[in-house]
């Protein structure tokens, strides 16, 4: 499943794949493949992610 939730909130601070992945220490590939749904990231990359975005897991990763 896509997380557009999560590319809603990069560009909402006009950040982006690549400025993402270099806070967060991984590829713009991994980056990517987040949003499209490709791949699973782990707790300690998605609590990364959510600290660079100021977002709460819940925000960005929990599913309805």
């Amino acid at each position: 499943m896509k997380n557009l939730r999560l590319k809603a909130a990069r560009a909402a601070l006009d950040m982006s794949q690549q400025q993402l992945a270099e806070a967060v220490g991984v590829s713009r590939q991994t980056i990517n493949a987040i949003e499209k749904g490709d791949y699973n990231p782990t707790i300690k990359l998605c609590l990364a992610i959510c600290r660079t975005l100021n977002r709460t897991l819940d925000d960005l990763f929990w599913e309805d």
